[in-house]
């Protein structure tokens, strides 16, 4: 099996109303659109990004 794709980076966060660097896995969703998802590392909300379609 493997290893999930990680993502390290920056996304905006709802809840601080701020951008914020998190690190996350990278997941495809049902529309095809590859997205990073992780966790605000001040408020704990979970964060989204969207990378691009996925190949």
């Amino acid at each position: 099996m493997t290893e999930p794709e990680t993502y390290t980076g920056d996304a905006y966060c709802v809840k601080c109303k701020e951008k914020r660097d998190f690190t996350g896995t990278v997941k495809v969703s049902d529309s095809g659109r590859r997205m990073a998802q992780g966790i605000c590392s001040v408020c704990g909300t979970k964060l989204n990004r969207i990378l691009g379609k996925a190949q």
